[in-house]
């Protein structure tokens, strides 16, 4: 079940693939580095919340950032953060078709204590820009994604986060496979389905194939 209170995240994990409450959970592999970059972020004046399993930040009710836990890092995850000066270049795309989305990644505290002034510079920056509510436009990507895979990422910015961390290949066999399937419903199905993999950075031909309808 997927988990819906900020504390329940840092003990269990998210709760959206099998892994969740368990030792193996990715929370579990920077647990100093999230405690240390939510007390960051509660500085800075954000209200805290759980969206989509995982501890969300919002000004005025409108998202700021994510908090987040990956297999090889943990990360700051900015809604507009392509809006974002980013004059020191710490901040990334998540893949080579993110539009929006900019993450500062951290595998240490080591790492996180000399950048705590640049943090907040970045969580005071995206601030900014939701009271001035700038907006980002969005260009077509080379591979057009099917409708029901854009609304679902507008549903799950986790999601949308976890498969452009995908390889552009991986990215590309989810978008053919999903695309294929004639109805709506189908391809629904088959977004769902795929769901837990490409939140664990599994690509569909990786472990997926023999579950295909």
């Amino acid at each position: 079940m997927m988990t819906t209170d900020v504390e329940t995240f840092f003990t269990d994990g998210c709760g959206r693939c099998a892994l969740g409450g368990t030792p193996d959970c990715k929370v579990h592999n920077w647990d100093e580095e999230l405690h240390m970059l939510r007390t960051i972020i509660l500085e800075c004046g954000l209200t805290e919340t759980c969206k989509w399993g995982v501890p969300c930040y919002t000004y005025n009710n409108s998202n700021v950032l994510m908090l987040s836990a990956f297999k090889n890092y943990c990360s700051l995850n900015f809604f507009k953060g392509v809006l974002l000066s980013n004059d020191k270049g710490l901040l990334v795309a998540p893949g080579e078709n993110s539009q929006a989305v900019r993450q500062l990644k951290f595998t240490s505290t080591e790492q996180i204590n000399p950048l705590i002034s640049d943090i907040k510079a970045c969580i005071f920056e995206a601030i900014e820009i939701e009271k001035q509510g700038l907006s980002i436009p969005t260009k077509k990507r080379l591979e057009p994604l099917p409708e029901e895979l854009e609304q679902k990422f507008e549903e799950d910015p986790v999601l949308k986060s976890a498969f452009e961390e995908l390889t552009p290949g991986r990215q590309r066999g989810y978008i053919l496979y999903f695309s294929a399937a004639k109805q709506s419903a189908t391809r629904l199905s088959r977004i769902e389905k795929c769901s837990d993999n490409i939140l664990n950075g599994i690509g569909l031909h990786d472990k997926y194939t023999s579950n295909k309808k």
